[in-house]
């Protein structure tokens, strides 16, 4: 090989490395870059679906004591259960999401077969959703501008007729919340109409501590989901955990910003929207 084709191999070798690194690093330094309020190093959410009875019969209250706010996706007809305690949730700050009038999931939930996703088409969900805006609003004097997914399932439809529903989520609302996700959220880079959501069920704190200091290693946004808020019980996030959690999210050494998914949702996309 002679020298030239040398010279030649190793400068097109090192223009190859350049483009490469340009290419990447504005994807690496958009979390480490964000800027979260008053100098944080990480945003938390705490999120609860289905408007179970439990979360405005001791969860709420948890959460007043610490002066923390949360998200709650509900349904309208399980908000009239336990009306006196919705409004007070409200009137205390609480963010209140939408997910959805009926809780369709997959058929393949024996429970969901009347109800089933197969069976929906887009037409049908999106009038579902606004209907379920409308009673909400009309219970709780709020319009929801957040929604979580039922089950965590996007879709209408099967087969070849399968439709993704999450172009209506982001036409309708500020933020969609899956959920069973494995991951927190890029602000720089995460779809608000598919944001994650981590489970806080049946967890201890020392389960969740780690993927807080995992996500403040890169200026993260950890939303986290549950359902009931009890001392135990299935697809329950305990009270005991979550009083660890508020503490320490509270603690200004921890440099954690906790507030409804709403507001995040909020600051990122004013800050990403050019001036």
């Amino acid at each position: 090989m002679s020298n030239a084709l040398r010279v030649f191999i190793v400068f097109f070798s090192l223009v190859c490395i350049a483009c490469l690194l340009s290419a990447i690093a504005p994807v690496l330094a958009q979390s480490a870059t964000f800027a979260w309020p008053q100098g944080k190093k990480i945003a938390l959410s705490l999120s609860f679906d289905d408007a179970r009875n439990s979360q405005v019969e001791g969860g709420t209250a948890l959460l007043d004591k610490y002066g923390v706010k949360a998200t709650f996706y509900v349904h309208p007809s399980a908000v009239e259960k336990r009306l006196d305690g919705w409004k007070k949730a409200v009137a205390s700050g609480h963010e209140i999401g939408n997910h959805s009038l009926n809780h369709p999931c997959s058929g393949n939930f024996l429970w969901a077969r009347n109800k089933a996703l197969e069976e929906y088409s887009l037409e049908k969900m999106r009038d579902e959703l606004v209907q379920a805006n409308q009673q909400i609003k009309a219970l709780l004097g709020v319009t929801p501008e957040s929604f979580a997914y039922p089950c965590g399932q996007t879709f209408v439809g099967r087969g070849v007729d399968t439709r993704s529903y999450v172009p209506i989520i982001a036409s309708l609302f500020t933020s969609g919340r899956t959920w069973l996700n494995e991951a927190p959220n890029d602000p720089g880079y995460a779809d608000f109409a598919q944001l994650t959501g981590v489970e806080s069920d049946g967890k201890d704190f020392a389960q969740i501590l780690p993927i807080i200091e995992d996500a403040k290693k890169n200026n993260l946004w950890v939303v986290l989901a549950g359902h009931e808020m009890n001392t135990e019980g299935n697809q329950t996030t305990r009270l005991a955990m979550l009083e660890k959690l508020v503490q320490y999210a509270n603690d200004p050494k921890n440099e954690i910003w906790i507030a409804p998914v709403g507001t995040i949702a909020k600051y990122i996309q004013a800050k990403k929207t050019p001036r």
